[in-house]
Formats: C-alpha cells, structure tokens, sequence
C-alpha cells in the first residue's frame, strides 16, 4: 500500500473472492512488520517503481516482501506494471523473481498511455456473475474507481489492456511462460508461481487474474 493503484486492487480481490465464492481478508501492507508467515498470497500493485522502493525505506516494507517471497517460493505474487519491475529487478540481496528483463515507461510517457485488446493463455477458475461495489473513501479521501458488472470470462478470452506508462519485457530474455500477449509480444508472463503483467487488471471489471491468485493462494 506504499503508492500507485492499491486501492483499486484491493476492490478488485474482494469483487474476485465473491465470483469464487470464498471469504478474504485484504490486509494493507505498510511496514515490513506486518509481512509475516500469515500471508496466503501477495499484490505488488502498479504506480511508479522508483516512487515505490523510497517510501519503503523508512518501514523496510520491500525488503520484507522480497524476503517473503524467498521464503515461500510457492505462495502467489501478482505483479501489475511497476509490480512487474519489481519483481524483475529486486534488491540486489536477491535474484530475480522472474526470468526476464524488463524496461521502464518503455511504451512511451502518459500521453502515450493506451488501451488494447490481450490474448489470454492461463488456467483461470471460473467465477459467478458478481455486481462490485466501489468502496467508500478512505481517511485520505481516495474513493477506488468504479466497477462494472463482473462476469465468469473464460481464460482464453480476449482481456481489455490498459498499458499506463507501462514497462515492456525484453522480449528475447524472457525463460518463462508467457501467458498474455499484445499482438506477438507476451505482456504478461508467468515464473512458477509469480505472475507479472505490464497492464492494469484492477482497472477493469474482468477478475480472471485476482481469481488466479486466490485460487492459488
């Protein structure tokens, strides 16, 4: 919860926890303190990467997270955009959580932002017809956006991308599954159980990637 669309994720994990039917607890991560051996699962949200590893300083937030993610290779990470450089490129203390290079705002500046149509190739659960709420405003009066209705989308469905400032993989180092791709050029990928988009699922009413992560969680 240091910076950029943690909000909208949040909203976006409880919208997918009601298709699948289960209960969840979204826990706001602040300080490295509260990253402990309880997590199931874990959201590297995008924002700005550089913005992201400041504000972890003074409460060691990331260098928690990427111990987690040493210690329980097993356990789910989603990574959307800066979350994908993340786990691209962590602390020096660590290697890469997945195998590929990764560079920044290389689609170009905000004014270059863009939408596209994705292809999907992931095992996803289906979930039931759900209708999200946005939630309230926070004390920092920051109301998430709103959500659409939600349907059960198959996982090989065509995703609606929205690419903000986003990073690109580099493409001829990438060694594991690529499972979303724009056009021939894989925008998502998948390294075991950490899977880094360079787009922004929060930011639409398809789920099929929050469900991901909590069916495996």
């Amino acid at each position: 919860m240091l910076q950029g669309a943690r909000y909208e994720h949040a909203e976006a994990l409880r919208a997918a926890s009601q298709q699948l039917g289960i209960e969840v607890e979204v826990i706001h991560l602040k300080m490295g303190k509260q990253v402990d051996s309880h997590l199931d699962c874990l959201v590297l949200p995008g924002g700005e990467s550089t913005a992201m590893r400041k504000a972890s300083e003074s409460e060691s937030l990331l260098g928690a997270i990427y111990a987690w993610m040493d210690e329980y290779p097993l356990r789910p990470v989603l990574g959307t955009c800066a979350g994908a450089i993340l786990l691209a490129q962590p602390d020096s203390a660590y290697e890469p959580f997945i195998r590929t290079g990764i560079a920044r705002n290389a689609w170009g500046r905000q004014r270059d932002s863009f939408e596209a149509m994705l292809e999907v190739n992931l095992e996803v659960p289906d979930g039931k017809d759900v209708e999200a709420s946005a939630d309230e405003r926070n004390q920092f009066n920051h109301q998430p956006l709103p959500v659409q209705a939600a349907g059960s989308e198959s996982s090989t469905e065509h995703f609606h991308g929205v690419f903000i400032r986003a990073p690109r993989f580099d493409q001829s180092t990438i060694e594991c599954n690529q499972v979303v791709h724009l056009g021939k050029e894989a925008v998502g990928v998948l390294d075991g159980s950490r899977l880094a988009l360079t787009f922004h699922p929060e930011l639409t009413g398809d789920y099929r990637f929050h469900r991901w992560l909590l069916h495996r969680a």
